[in-house]
This record gives structure tokens, C-alpha cells and sequence, in this order.
């Protein structure tokens, strides 16, 4: 496990959530893969990103088996998580039409390392 600053744990191991649009991978959209920033696992390949103006980074789809989802304890939501390590990555929404697989995982930045093809 990677060495997390005050602010990634609170993220990661807390399920905290970063400012919207504070985030370095908000408006970022090189060619790579997103990982885990607590275990490196990979989550996300960037083809599968877009933009939603949500003010978090937004994918449509995971790389298989990387994410877990988790009913959130508000009732309402669901968590998504790091199915390597639970590290806290954001929750996913379902049926908002911002793409053609209707879905969308909004993930927190702190929770991201990018890596380039």
C-alpha cells in the first residue's frame, strides 16, 4: 500500500469527497489508465471517460472486476470502491442519459493515479 497523504485518507479510507472541481482529473483527458491511488490496482481506462460537467471525473464503465459497488449508508446512493483494496473512489449514478451506456462513476481525484498508454 502506497504511503496516502492526510487528504487521500480522508478520501480513501473515510469516504470523504473532494471539492467538485478542485479535482486534477476533472478536466484532464490524456490517452492511459487510472489506478488506485492506495493499492495501484487498475480501475478506469481513460477511453471509457467524458465529460459531465459534475465537477468530478466521470467514466461509463470500469475496468472488469476493478470496482465494487455498495449500497451507501445514506440509503439512497451507491458507493463505489476499489474491489482490490475498498479504498473509497465516489459513487455511481444510473439512467442520467450523459452517455450510451447510461452510467456514471463519479470518482474523486484524490482517490486517482493516471498513468499514460
Amino acid at each position: 500500500m502506497k504511503r496516502l497523504s492526510e487528504e487521500e485518507k480522508r478520501i480513501l479510507l473515510y469516504k470523504g469527497t473532494e471539492a467538485p472541481f478542485s479535482g486534477k482529473y476533472n478536466d484532464f483527458y490524456a490517452e492511459g489508465t487510472y489506478h488506485c491511488k492506495q493499492c495501484d490496482a487498475k480501475l478506469y481506462s481513460s477511453k471509457d471517460k467524458f465529460k459531465s460537467s459534475c465537477g468530478w471525473p466521470s467514466f461509463d464503465d470500469e475496468i472488469e472486476g476493478a470496482v465494487k459497488q455498495i449500497p451507501d449508508a445514506d440509503g439512497v446512493r451507491t458507493e463505489i470502491v476499489c474491489a482490490n483494496c475498498n479504498g473509497h473512489l465516489g459513487h455511481i449514478f444510473k439512467g442520467e442519459g450523459f452517455t450510451a451506456k447510461n452510467t456514471r462513476h463519479c470518482v474523486n481525484s484524490l482517490s486517482l493515479d493516471f498513468k499514460k498508454s
